[in-house]
């Protein structure tokens, strides 16, 4: 199983950025998908979620500006990013709860992809 994640690049303060991140491999179902973020000197944190279902939940600090969405016939998840700020300055990580046909369930991670805003 691989997550592939693109969509990363450099902003300015206030813009916007879509980062998409596609499982592949020998998957059986996808659980919930979501996305992190390490900055510089910082822990991964979780920015978003989303369950198989479609149920969300956000970090407070990107509440109201960031949409995490999920295309299931595609393996895909997205994370829209709007309004952006420095602070969301980071190496975003996909990853995703995969049960393989093996039926074993595993947390996989995508290779990270780099925002940054300037300001």
């Amino acid at each position: 199983v691989q997550l592939q994640a693109s969509g990363g690049g450099l902003v300015q303060a206030g813009g916007s950025l879509r980062l998409s991140c596609a499982a592949s491999g020998s998957i059986l179902s996808i659980n919930n998908m979501g996305w992190h973020r390490q900055a510089p000197g910082k822990q991964r944190e979780l920015v978003a979620g989303i369950t198989s279902g479609g149920s969300t939940n956000y970090a407070d600090s990107v509440k109201g500006r960031f949409t995490v969405s999920r295309d299931n016939a595609k393996n895909t998840v997205y994370l829209q990013m709007n309004s952006l700020k420095p602070e969301d300055t980071a190496v975003y990580y996909c990853n995703a709860l995969i049960e393989t046909y093996n039926r074993w369930s595993n947390y996989y991670w995508g290779q990270g992809t780099q925002v940054t805003v300037s300001s």
